[in-house]
């Protein structure tokens, strides 16, 4: 308590109105000048329960509010040093202590001096000399309006608390539904991509077939007949003038030589027919979403394939060029399907990264090329995967959020889900991991699959 509060009161002693309550009785801080008063008003205080601190000037007074934070403040007007006005003006101005409520205690009548006392931030007026139970009601209403206030606050921090929180979880709500949304659409996509090459492939597969075996066929024939030309060449040197002729015109020894390349090729190309077909309907196959062991190379050479023309030349840079290192692997338990998506995903990346750069491969030598690289491997737990390319690479300040649901630095790509549904994919449905690392030439995408998956 500063000095001011010590001053003698009842015969020279000194006075610590400070009455030792339980913690829940109220603390009402006094601050007057008049000893008289102090002892009247904080006699009434105390009978009627209340725990009292006592302040003689404004400027103890406004230390001991900071101090002890009362829940009330009784303030004469007219004090020395400085005056109750400025006094509830500078309590008012501090956050610490703006809160508390004010009554002016003043002996004046004038209305003007009691309207400044309202504007500065009082709350009410005790009219000098005293009466007790205007008093005690004044203050039990203040104390009451002031708790109601506090609860009021404290709900109000509660609501808002709970709003946040409700908030949050339902925009993460949102973004799991979107995130499912597009994660069926996706699939939806796949299935319908599947459900349309089924029927295709049923529809090609027939005459593809028929090509095949007739190309088997012809090319027994072929070398059949060719045989036969040779062995009557050999047996009948002198031939027709008009055989010879027309022997010379059909240019007979490029056909003999000519003829079995050309149903090579053709037979090639119905093989490569059937391929693409068989690598498309593997990648979207309907039972992709089923837990089965399945040959991890299988699904990246699938994809490859799918992905083939983009991997070609364009006109703003070279055909991009695929590194394949692939070590011995098992056969993986795993939702084919999905890690066939996955790969989808990561490798498309890799080639809009590339693209994004077509300064860079401008030139066409080889050590310039564009490239990407798969690795496969295992340790003791995983079968690893992973997937490089010397594209764009990824800025530093966004690297942390590239998982991040419909985070894209493509703007004119989609919805930028693709890397969030890969990790949902490899993290929760497979217990692996997902992550990148960027070097000055490279990013590389690696994965980690169990090779036992719960």
């Amino acid at each position: 308590m500063s000095e001011s509060s010590l001053n003698p009161v009842n015969l020279g002693e000194k006075i610590s109105l400070v009455q030792v309550a339980v913690e829940a009785k109220p603390t009402i801080l006094v601050i007057d000048d008049s000893p008289t008063n102090l002892e009247v008003i904080c006699g009434t205080l105390m009978n009627a329960g209340y725990e009292v601190l006592v302040e003689m000037d404004g400027e103890s007074g406004i230390q001991q509010a900071k101090d002890n934070h009362p829940d009330l403040i009784l303030l004469d007007i007219m004090m020395p040093k400085i005056d109750g006005f400025e006094t509830c003006s500078r309590l008012q101005s501090d956050a610490d202590t703006k809160d508390i409520p004010i009554i002016f205690m003043t002996a004046l009548t004038d209305t003007l001096e009691k309207v400044r006392g309202l504007k500065l931030g009082a709350v009410d007026y005790i009219t000098k000399p005293f009466h007790q139970d205007e008093v005690v009601a004044r203050i039990e209403l203040q104390l009451k309006i002031r708790r109601l206030h506090l609860e009021l606050e404290q709900e109000k921090q509660n609501l808002e608390q709970r709003v946040r929180e409700r908030t949050a979880e339902l925009m993460m709500a949102l973004e799991e539904l979107q995130k499912t949304q597009l994660q069926l659409v996706q699939n939806e996509k796949i299935f319908s991509l599947g459900e349309v090459f089924a029927g295709v492939a049923h529809e090609v597969n027939n005459p593809i077939g028929l090509i095949s075996t007739n190309i088997y066929h012809a090319n027994q024939y072929t070398h059949d007949l060719i045989h036969l030309v040779k062995t009557y060449r050999q047996k009948f040197n002198q031939s027709d003038p008009e055989i010879q002729e027309l022997i010379e015109n059909i240019d007979l020894d490029h056909i003999m030589e000519d003829l079995p390349k050309l149903i090579s090729s053709m037979k090639l190309g119905s093989d490569r027919i059937h391929g693409i077909m068989q690598s498309v309907r593997n990648f979207s196959r309907h039972d992709g979403n089923k837990k089965k062991a399945v040959d991890i190379h299988e699904g990246i050479e699938t994809t490859l394939m799918i992905l083939q023309y983009r991997l070609k030349a364009q006109t703003n840079r070279p055909p991009i060029q695929v590194i394949k290192d692939y070590g011995s692997l098992p056969l993986v338990t795993c939702y084919s399907g999905q890690i066939n998506q996955v790969f989808l995903n990561i490798i498309t990346n890799a080639i809009d990264a590339i693209d994004a750069v077509e300064e860079k491969f401008a030139h066409r030598e080889l050590a310039n090329s564009p490239q990407i690289k798969i690795t496969t491997g295992l340790d003791r737990e995983n079968v690893i995967i992973k997937i490089a390319d010397n594209g764009k690479g990824i800025p530093a300040e966004i690297q942390d959020k590239i998982f991040q649901p419909f985070f894209t630095t493509k703007r004119d790509k989609l919805t930028g889900v693709g890397l969030s549904i890969s990790q949902e994919i490899i993290t929760k449905n497979h217990q692996g991991q997902i992550f990148h690392t960027c070097t000055e030439k490279w990013t590389e995408f690696t994965l980690l699959l169990p090779l036992k998956l719960d």
